[in-house]
């Protein structure tokens, strides 16, 4: 009797091509990865990809702009509970370090700095709204900050946090309950200004 191969749903063929290119790309890079790499890997052929997505640069950033959106959707959770910020701040610092545990592949390649031509705008663009949203929390918790001040709060907050999960998933055997302490002492320091 002849195998017959069954056709996947097409959400979960995108699904699947969606997390070998998150793969490729964070090992390799944008420009490392080939959209040949990513069909082979995901186990379809050009033609069934290039259905889901109509190029590699839009399947890179459909896949930045998901991790993006739900890293800042976990650590936005606890920010609308009440208290005060430093009442609230451990649960938003765990819920994004636990978002960057979860999902280290897609962190590695959505945290990382763009070194790549194609990539650095749509880097740029998703590193301003998270710098704008530091800024809208500082903004709205700190009301003593200038304008002239918050700015630049909000870029050391930003990068701060992508620098050190960076390091930590180049460190895996360090425990979370220590990142998430280490990033507290830094905004503690800015909080307590």
């Amino acid at each position: 009797m002849p195998v017959v191969k069954r056709r996947l749903p097409a959400e979960q063929r995108r699904a699947t091509i969606e997390r070998a290119a998150e793969r490729l790309f964070a090992r390799r890079g944008y420009t490392g990865t080939r959209i040949e790499d990513i069909a082979e890997a995901a186990g379809v052929t050009k033609p069934v990809l290039y259905r889901h997505f109509e190029s590699k640069q839009a399947l890179h950033r459909a896949l930045l702009e998901h991790h993006r959106d739900a890293l800042a959707a976990d650590a936005l959770d606890p920010y609308l509970a009440p208290g005060t910020l430093e009442e609230r701040l451990p649960a938003m610092l765990e819920a994004w370090f636990s978002y960057v545990e979860r999902h280290p592949e897609a962190c590695r390649m959505l945290l990382r700095d763009a070194g790549e031509e194609q990539t650095r705008e749509l880097y740029r663009d998703l590193h301003e709204r998270q710098r704008a949203a530091d800024a809208a929390i500082l903004r709205e918790n700190l009301p003593d900050l200038t304008e002239e001040q918050i700015a630049p709060l909000a870029a050391v907050v930003r990068s701060s946090l992508a620098g050190l999960g960076l390091w930590w998933l180049d460190h895996p055997d360090v425990p979370r309950a220590l990142v998430v302490g280490t990033m507290l002492d830094l905004l503690g320091s800015i909080l307590a200004r």
